[in-house]
């Protein structure tokens, strides 16, 4: 399941899995949040449809696992597949882990309150609307910044040919 991510949603969970990485700099340092306002975080991480982008990590790491094994030897395809079947079942509710690590670093960057306001935008029509325009909108900002990064690539090639053929080196 991991390997046929889209490319946006492996981004995506790259990007979330960056910004919960950035959030808990420093966080050891900070006062431990409540329990009312991790679970107010959860509700933000499931109202902006973030909790989505980790479900895919477990079976991903199972999957992963057994194609190592696989290559080993491929005679054990099948007791592979049935260990691996066993195990998506056994460790299914492990991605919730990761939402609750996530939850923590919102609440100790954040008041309840502030939690709150949050999830009240999440759920409002514009909150709405950011959640099912904003993956098209990071797709294509992703899109054009391989395009931005090509064209740059072009001109500094160009540039730096010229600026070392002045030095009598044609490159």
């Amino acid at each position: 399941m991991f390997a046929s991510l889209t490319l946006r949603a492996l981004c995506a969970v790259m990007l979330a899995l960056g910004l919960a990485f950035a959030l808990g700099i420093g966080a050891a340092d900070a006062q431990q949040p409540s329990p009312s306002a991790i679970a107010t975080a959860k509700e933000v991480i499931t109202a902006k449809g973030a909790a989505a982008l980790y479900s895919p990590l477990v079976s991903g790491v199972i999957e992963r696992t057994k194609s190592v094994f696989l290559q080993t030897n491929p005679m054990l395809g099948k007791d592979l597949n049935e260990v691996a079947a066993k195990l998506h079942a056994e460790y299914a509710s492990r991605g919730a882990e990761i939402v609750n690590d996530v939850a923590k670093l919102y609440a100790s960057r954040f008041t309840e309150q502030e939690l709150k306001d949050i999830l009240a935008f999440y759920k409002s029509p514009l909150g709405r609307k950011l959640i099912v325009e904003e993956p098209a909108i990071l797709d294509q900002s992703m899109k054009n910044a391989q395009v931005w990064a090509e064209n740059l690539s072009q001109e500094v090639i160009a540039k730096m040919r010229t600026e070392m053929k002045k030095r009598g080196h044609d490159i």
